[in-house]
């Protein structure tokens, strides 16, 4: 048996205006209000998606930050994440074998920012991610030594920079990106 839900929904609308005194203002969607802040997050959005995984860095300075790290460190969903909070975010992986443009190193209004990894944990994920694609499970990109030296390479372009960096062995992707816009924060109130 179908109901209509008008009425239903007409019943708790007017019991909702009684009992809080207020007469409903019907607004369907209204919690998504098309302002400057929904706009700023969309472009926010749309400029990340285009500058994932070192793309589109000729446009880097024009990102709010910058997240650097070796393969599987969670830049492109932390990137993400922070694009939802509005902050235009651009990734790019470090990797030995290929160094970044050198534009990483002469930006001025981004913040970059370096994310690393413990070994044994970076391993474990990056098998994780070869069995999920059904690839060997043992190659160089699990290699012990090949992973340590990939790490100590990273962590010695971000000390040579000065740029801060967060481990994210023990942190999901809300609490990265929290320490991020801390530190895009205090740089600010700096």
């Amino acid at each position: 048996m179908n109901l209509p839900l008008v009425p239903a929904l007409d019943a708790v609308t007017d019991a909702l205006s009684r009992m809080l005194g207020q007469e409903a203002k019907a607004r369907p969607g209204r919690q998504h209000q098309l302002d400057a802040a929904y706009f700023a997050r969309v472009e926010a959005i749309q400029f990340t998606v285009a500058h994932d995984d070192g793309i589109g860095w000729e446009n880097w300075e024009q990102a709010d930050i910058v997240l650097a790290g070796v393969s599987r460190t969670s830049k492109t969903p932390t990137s993400i994440y922070l694009a939802n909070r509005g902050y235009k975010t651009a990734n790019i992986p470090i990797v030995p074998e290929s160094p970044p443009p050198d534009a990483l190193y002469n930006l001025k209004r981004p913040m970059v920012v370096g994310l690393t990894t413990g070994l044994d944990r970076l391993v474990q994920v990056r098998r994780n991610r070869l069995l999920s694609l059904n690839q060997a499970p043992e190659t160089a990109y699990v290699d012990d030594e090949r992973v340590k030296a990939e790490l100590a390479y990273a962590r010695r372009m971000f000390a040579d920079n000065g740029w801060p960096v967060i481990d994210v062995t023990r942190r999901s992707i809300e609490e990265t990106a929290a320490a991020v816009i801390k530190l895009v924060e205090d740089r600010g109130a700096a």
